[in-house]
Formats: structure tokens, sequence, C-alpha cells
């Protein structure tokens, strides 16, 4: 079977005759004439028959999505569609055969398709024949292309590691797999290919990637789905400026490339993860705006306002955010949904001032004349601005009025679609308080190295600001890739799980390759995993991963065109040594 492809048919193909296939996107009667529009991979192709083709009558039988095949004569359009590529000619078709036919259809192959998310991912196969759909995977497939050929010309080597592997506490849930031949025991799908890479620099590959499956049984959302993929990368002999300009490169020509929006210049600006929670509440701050959270506790640590004077002598803080010139867009129901808001965000409550010649607002009156000096000084107020306040707990308050500067950020439309804004986030805490647990737990990657080393540990007393070199890589509120330079001091790393809980013979065994392979020469190394997946989200404007991949699972993590998860059936169960409890 001969043909082209229908987008590769132009005025300079007048003339020529040429075999088509695809699918029937759409049929016209026009007094007669019939006129179908041929769809294939690239595009849409007009096919005309007149009464007097001997393929008249089967044409007149074609319905939406079926396939055929036709060949025909390329002639120039009467009636030219400016819209379409090939809409400067059409097919005088000469010969009609029909490949196969098709159904009534769950839902109609258009861009604007009015049917459920889950509906569509049912029949996922019909819902990829859709354009937007379409082009977003032939984009997918031309960034892995571009990313491929960027990190072999960078020297590194393209390496696969293995999906069945050992089950490790990284953090996230691990999706396991029962084996047959060692019953009771199970294999465990790769969260990263964290331990393999790091294997690799034993090896002495010293510059590694993989386009990598990556499987996290958590909850999916908009931003993370049960597999995703990601560029992941590890570099021996580096520093972490090393691996930084790595990961700038290749964002920053990747965008440059795909993407027709502003790209912040390199070098990223960089800011240590103290500074974004306190002056963003995040840390993935969305930097294509400012409104940065303001400490205002010293302005009122004389004040007779109860809320305030007992928050301070408890230990909290006093934190706000200026809206400028805000004050009169903001009803006094707007405001209480926005203190619901923060309510959500286990904040106490929302204060707040509305700045003219009289300020008014719900502490207007508690604000002494001194205080209001204070806030006009350090807040560098003007009339018409909206000052809202949080107090509490640090660890509320940061995170709420975070939350609250995106969503005043949205209301006041500050969050430039046309520019992709990226930072880099470092020296992360190696530890964090896990309040549930009421234990200490590692903040980001417990692989990571501390700064200082081992002598990091000399004094476990402050476990808060032991810093490591670790980092993110952050796009317009966006997580987008993850590193840190790696431990290779196996007496530190154990150190590190100890402190969170692990006795050394307990991380020894459950880790054994890298404890017995760091002992025969391991280079100092790290690396960084960007997120495919949300790369190309920003770069689409997408609203979830979902968008741009070819068989995602739905929003409840259910594969409904495969119908998985799925029951087995008993001998396999049996095979297994599994039995299913209630």
């Amino acid at each position: 079977m001969r043909k082209v492809y229908n987008e590769t048919i132009t005025m300079k193909s007048v003339g020529k005759k040429v075999t088509l296939a695809g699918w029937v996107a759409k049929r016209r009667d026009l007094g007669g004439l019939l006129f179908v529009d041929l769809r294939d991979r690239t595009g849409i192709i007009q096919l005309v028959f007149n009464p007097e083709n001997r393929n008249y009558e089967l044409a007149n039988t074609l319905k939406n999505e079926y396939v055929i095949e036709v060949t025909g004569t390329v002639v120039e359009r009467s009636n030219k569609n400016p819209n379409l590529a090939t809409g400067d000619i059409e097919i005088e078709v000469e010969k009609l055969e029909i490949l196969n036919t098709c159904e009534e259809l769950p839902f109609p192959i258009v861009d604007d398709v009015n049917t459920s998310e889950d509906n569509r991912l049912k029949y996922r196969y019909l819902d990829l024949r859709r354009n937007i759909l379409k082009e977003n995977i032939f984009l997918r497939n031309e960034i892995l292309h571009f990313l491929r050929n960027k990190m072999y010309d960078l020297g590194f080597t393209e390496v696969q590691t293995p999906i069945l592997t050992a089950s490790s506490p990284e953090g996230a849930r691990d999706f396991v797999v029962p084996s047959r031949v060692y019953p009771g025991k199970f294999y465990a799908l790769p969260q990263a290919p964290q331990i393999y890479k790091e294997l690799l620099m034993v090896s002495g590959f010293e510059k590694y990637f993989q386009i990598a499956p990556c499987f996290r049984d958590e909850d999916p959302r908009a931003d993370r789905t049960l597999e995703f993929y990601q560029l992941d990368l590890e570099m021996s002999f580096v520093e972490e400026d090393d691996v930084l300009n790595i990961g700038e490169e290749i964002f920053y020509d990747t965008f440059c490339k795909f993407s027709n929006k502003k790209v912040s210049p390199r070098p990223f600006r960089r800011i240590a993860y103290k500074d974004a929670i306190n002056l963003y509440g995040s840390d993935k701050p969305d930097l294509r705006f400012g409104m940065e959270i303001k400490d205002i506790t010293e302005i009122f640590k004389k004040t007779e306002f109860t809320v305030f004077k007992n928050i301070i002598s408890d230990g909290g803080i006093i934190n706000a955010i200026v809206a400028k010139g805000a004050a009169d867009k903001y009803s006094r129901k707007q405001l209480d949904e926005l203190t619901e808001f923060v309510k959500s965000k286990k904040a106490s409550g929302l204060a707040y001032l509305k700045i003219a010649d009289d300020i008014t607002g719900s502490i207007a009156k508690v604000v002494t004349e001194q205080e209001a000096k204070g806030l006009n000084e350090q807040l560098e107020l003007e009339n018409g601005d909206l000052v809202l306040i949080i107090s509490g707990d640090r660890h509320i308050v940061k995170p709420a009025l975070g939350a609250l500067r995106l969503r005043i950020g949205e209301d006041l439309g500050l969050l430039d679609p046309n520019r992709l804004e990226l930072c880099i986030v470092n020296d992360f805490p190696m530890f964090e308080w896990d309040e549930q647990n009421e234990k200490w737990d590692f903040c980001h990657n417990p692989f990571s190295l501390p700064h200082g080393g081992i002598h990091a540990y000399d004094d476990t007393s402050d476990l808060e600001n032991i810093l490591a070199y670790q980092f993110d890589f952050v796009c317009n509120g966006n997580e987008m890739a993850s590193g840190a330079i790696r431990n290779h001091d196996l007496d530190s790393l154990a150190k590190g799980f100890e402190i969170v809980g692990y006795k050394r013979e307990e991380i020894e065994e459950r880790f054994k390759s890298i404890f017995t392979a760091f002992k025969y020469g391991c280079p100092p190394h790290g690396g960084m995993a960007p997120g495919l997946d949300r790369l190309i989200m920003l770069i689409k404007d997408e609203p979830n991963l979902r968008e741009v991949q070819a068989f995602p699972p739905s929003a409840s993590g259910q594969d409904l065109m495969m119908g998985s998860p799925s029951t087995i059936e008993d001998y396999q169960l049996k095979e297994l040594g599994l039995k299913i409890t209630k």
C-alpha cells in the first residue's frame, strides 16, 4: 500500500496522481457534489466526488471515521480554505476503497469535545485522534528527540536501568510486585533510578542519562500521576554549580526552542530554601509577580491588641502581603471568602487594612498611630493598597500567606501567561520535623550531601539548620526538577538515616548495593531529574499531565481503557502464595 501524507501535498503537486489513506472526518453533500474531509496523521485534505464519478454511490455511504484509501489527481481549489494547510488544493478521486467501517462513536472526534474526561480515557484511542491531543503527543516526541540529542552532544551516555527492583524508603509508597519464584518476597517498581545511577558512577561512566519511567503509589492530581517520566542524569567529579549549569542549559534551550513565551535569561535566579519560604511561603515560588511576604511582628511588639499580643508571647509571627491598588477591588463578602480560604490552609483567620486617608479594615480600630506609621514605612504603602495579615505559628503563617499570594495574584491578573519565569531553590534543610509522626524526617533526598559532610552531624541539637546540597528547578510555581550532590561517604550517609530513626544495620541491609559498592572507590557525584510531563504541560499550557501522556490513568488512578487495577484468577494467587483478605 503506497501513500503520501496529506500535508505534504501542495500547489506544486497540482496535476499529479496520488494515493491517500486515512479516516473520514466529515462528509458534505452540496447539491450533487460530494466533499469528504480525509484525515491522516498530518492533517486534513478535501476529496471531491461529482455525480458522474463511478465512486459516487460508494462515497455516499461514507460515515465519520470510516477508514478509506483513495487514488486521485491533485487540483487547485476554486474556494480556497486559508485555515487548512492543504486549503489551496483538493483531490479529484478516481478510485475509492473502504478499508474499514466505524460504529456509532461514544463522542465526536473534534477538539472541543463535550464529554467527560473518564469517557475520553475509556476510549483513549479515539481521543488521540483529536488534533489537539495528537499535537501534544507529536510535540512530546520532538522534545524527547531534542533532549536525547542534547545529552549526547554534552557527552552523556544513555543507560536503561531495571524496572523491577527492591523497595526502599524514599518517601512515597512503592508499587510492589509479588515474586512467584520466591513466595513472600516482592519486587518494587522504581520511584526513580536513584540507586542505579549512583552505582553507574561507581562503575566509572561519569556522565549518565535516560528517559526514565518512575512509579509512585500516590493519589493523582493535576501535576502528578501514578507513572511519569523524567530526564534522569548523573555526573561524577562535580560540584553543585556544575549540575546547575547543565540544568539551566537543558531548561533554557528546551523552552526557547519549543515555546513562544518569554523565558527568563540565564543564569536563573537562585533562592535559598529559607528565603523562598520567608518571602513567598513556598519552596516553589511563582516569580512572575512580586507581592513578597513581609514580617511585621516587630511593629506590633508593644501592641495591646489581645490576639497579636498573645501570638507574639507564644513565639508566633505576624506577616503580611500588600496587594497594590486593590483596596476597592475586594468587597467585604470577597474578603470573607479569602478568610475561609486561608482557614482551609490551617490559618486561624485573616486581618486586613484598606489604605486611604482614613485607614479602614478589620483591625483598623486597634492599630495605633505609631503602628500605622511603622506599617507605612516597612510596607511602602500608598492610598488604595490592601494589606492582608495572618498571624500564628510560622509553619502555618508562611504557607497560608503563600497560598493567599497566589490566589490574589490570579484574581488581579498578575500571573502573566506569556512568561516562563525560572529559578533555582537550593540549600534545602537536610531534615524537617514530621508533625504527624512526631519525628525528624528527610526534607528532600536522603542520599544528599550535607554542608560540611559528616561534620555537619557533630552537633545534632539543631537539626533544622543543617543544610544540604539539594536543589529544585522551579518555573511559574511548578517544581520542574529535583537534584543534589550525593553523599558518597558511608559513615555520613548512615548517620543521616540514624537521625531519622533507622539503625545502621537496617540501612546497610536495605541499601546493601550502595553500602557494598561505595567501599570500592566511589567518586563524588551529583545529578538531577527534570520532569518531562510538567515541562510539556507548561509549553502547551495544559491543565494536567493527562493531556500530554498517551495512555494515562484517570484522576482516580484507574486505567479505564484496559480495566486496571483488576482482579486476578485464583490459580494466579496460589502461584504467588497470596491470599486476598477483606
